[in-house]
This record gives C-alpha cells, sequence and structure tokens, in this order.
C-alpha cells in the first residue's frame, strides 16, 4: 500500500506542540527557539517530511518558474542563448518552462496563453520573425507577469529588453569588407517587420556613408531567412547593375546558403564573391567556404542578461513606493570575428 507523505500536522501530532509552531520552526522563524528547532527538525528527518510545494507557492504567490519563447532550439544562436537563461536561473532557485515559436505569430501567442495559465512568474522572450501584433505581450502586464525580450525585439516603447549593437556591427563588417578593396557591396538582410533588420540597414547605409560611398538601395535585399527566401535575394543580387563583389547576410545560415547557391552559378567563392555573416555560429568552421568574417552577437551572454534583469523584476514587492517604472534597455556591443585561414 502507497504511504501517505507525511504532513506539518503529523509532526505537530507526534511533537505535542502546535501546527504554527511546525511551520515556523521548519521555516527557521526567529520567534522559535532552538530547542524546539531541533526536536522539529529531527522529527522531519525521521518521517521524511517533504514540503508541499504548491502549498508554498500559495503562500507566496510564487511558481519559481520562468517561461521562455525562442524561435527555433535547433539554431545554435538560441541552443547557446538558453544555456544562459537556465543556468542563471538555476542559480537562483528557478525552473525554466521553454516553448518555440517556430517562428508563428499564432503558435507564440498560445505559448504565451499556455504560460500565463501556468502561473510563470516572468517571460524571456525572441519573438518570431513575423510576429507584427504585440497584444499578447500587453496583455500580461494585468496580470502582473514582466517580460523581458532578447536578441529579437519588438518595435515596442515600454518594454525591457537585452540585445546587441547591430548598426555597430554592421558598421565593422561593411567596413572590413572595404578595406579588403570592395567598393560594390550587398546585403541579404532579415524581414522589414524584424527591428534587427532595420538596425543592419542603418549600419550599412551609415558605414557607406562613412566611407565616402554612395548608398544603392537596390543593393540591399530582404529576405524571410528560409533557403528558397536566400536563394531569391541572390538571384536579385547577382541580376544587378552593379554586382556585389561581396555580400553581408543576416546569419551564419543565410551566408551558408548563399555560398552554396553562388557556388551553383560558378562563382568562385572569396574570389568572384565574398561573404560577412553574424551570429559567429560553430557550424561555419566545418564549411569549405566559411564567411571570411562574422558578427558575434554574444547569445550566453544576452540569455543571462535578460534572465538576471527579469529576476530582480519579479523579486521586487507590491509594497515598494508607487513610482513610474524604469525600463531596461540593455545592449551589448558586437564584434566582428574574422575567420582566418590556418
Amino acid at each position: 500500500m502507497e504511504q501517505k507523505p507525511t504532513t506539518i500536522k503529523e509532526i505537530a501530532k507526534r511533537l505535542n506542540i502546535s501546527f504554527s509552531t511546525v511551520s515556523r520552526a521548519l521555516h527557521n522563524h526567529k520567534n522559535i527557539g532552538l530547542g524546539t528547532k531541533l526536536r522539529v527538525q529531527q522529527m522531519a528527518k525521521e518521517l521524511n517530511y517533504e514540503p508541499n510545494q504548491t502549498a508554498i507557492f500559495f503562500q507566496q504567490r510564487k511558481t519559481f518558474t520562468i517561461g521562455v519563447i525562442l524561435p527555433e532550439l535547433s539554431e545554435a544562436f538560441f541552443s547557446t542563448s538558453i544555456n544562459g537563461i537556465e543556468d542563471t536561473a538555476e542559480k537562483n532557485k528557478y525552473t525554466v518552462l521553454l516553448g518555440q515559436s517556430h517562428d508563428s505569430e499564432e503558435r507564440e501567442m498560445k505559448i504565451v496563453e499556455t504560460m500565463k495559465n501556468h502561473r510563470v512568474d516572468g517571460i524571456i522572450i525572441s519573438i518570431s520573425k513575423n510576429t507584427v501584433n504585440y497584444e499578447h505581450f500587453e496583455s500580461l502586464k494585468k496580470y502582473g507577469i514582466p517580460v523581458v525580450f532578447f536578441d529579437r525585439i519588438p518595435k515596442m516603447n515600454e518594454i525591457h529588453y537585452v540585445a546587441c549593437n547591430m548598426i555597430s556591427g554592421t558598421v565593422q563588417a561593411v567596413s572590413y569588407l572595404i578595406k579588403k578593396g570592395h567598393r560594390s557591396i550587398g546585403m541579404i538582410n532579415g524581414p522589414e517587420k524584424l527591428f534587427a533588420s532595420q538596425e543592419r540597414k542603418d549600419g550599412y547605409i551609415q558605414s557607406m556613408t562613412k566611407n565616402r560611398l554612395k548608398f544603392d538601395p537596390s543593393l540591399v535585399v530582404n529576405s524571410d531567412l528560409t533557403l528558397e527566401g536566400t536563394q531569391l535575394a541572390m538571384e536579385e543580387l547577382l541580376k544587378s547593375k552593379r554586382k556585389p563583389t561581396a555580400i553581408v547576410t543576416f546569419n551564419d545560415y543565410v551566408a551558408l546558403d548563399a555560398i552554396q547557391f553562388a557556388q551553383k552559378r560558378k562563382k568562385k567563392i572569396n574570389k568572384d564573391i565574398c561573404f560577412v555573416s553574424f551570429a559567429n555560429l560553430p557550424i561555419s568552421s566545418y564549411s569549405a567556404y566559411p564567411p571570411l568574417a562574422s558578427v558575434e552577437q554574444h547569445p550566453y551572454i544576452q540569455g543571462q542578461k535578460a534572465t538576471e534583469i527579469l529576476i530582480e523584476l519579479m523579486n521586487k514587492t507590491k509594497d515598494d513606493p508607487a513610482q513610474p517604472e524604469a525600463y531596461y534597455k540593455i545592449i551589448i556591443e558586437s564584434q566582428l570575428i574574422p575567420h582566418l585561414k590556418k
């Protein structure tokens, strides 16, 4: 027969003391004498007492659970960022509940609703590339569930976020190519609705202007980041009157797809055409023709910082003086990493 778990009432009955005294002794309350604490703790050990987490959560109004929503865990960038999130959460005794949007706005909305119903204490999210409606984030405010965005952040004003400086990263990438003698430089950017895409474009224009080169809008092409989208973008760039000798891509995955496409078009990589990308993923090192360089976006640090901010927000008590909320806007500096040959 299955043994029922020991309760605080049973410990109180065995020791002939009140239920509240046992509860306080187990929580190391300052008003309970050392002798009583030791007696209670010893009896709890003998009876294999385990705290009722549900009751504790109800009492503290917390579940010690963080919801995390990512576009694709299979992408090295996001699998690295989840390491930063989980490591930081564990240090602070929080559990992570993970969901993947698979770049679907509808799926993202459903996951947010599910996490809200599971009473997560807060949410960390990198939005899907197709998200244009932000109502599901706004609705969390009335439930007191704080949200911290990272990497892919929405075009909203009053939000907490952690992101990498994509403008300076793009300036570094384009300047690197210019120093190598390139003057016709293309860009395969992400979806226009992504804030990160706008930042990359701004950095591209800034770098071209800084180096006294004319900005040609036809050399900046948007892609939905799929293989087909990259192929269409490459097709458009290669048909351009000013055929680019170098291309900056949205990330390393796009770069590898673009390189493959260029090879099929009989282009000699790093001779006829060169590539620089973002993310600095380990997968690039396994390619015969990796991008010349890649912008490091520090996914672990982004995940770590986002979690630290969320925990700070969750630990704010309702007894704090009423004051306008200060929003965390953390920008991590990017770094161009050349992929030098051995």
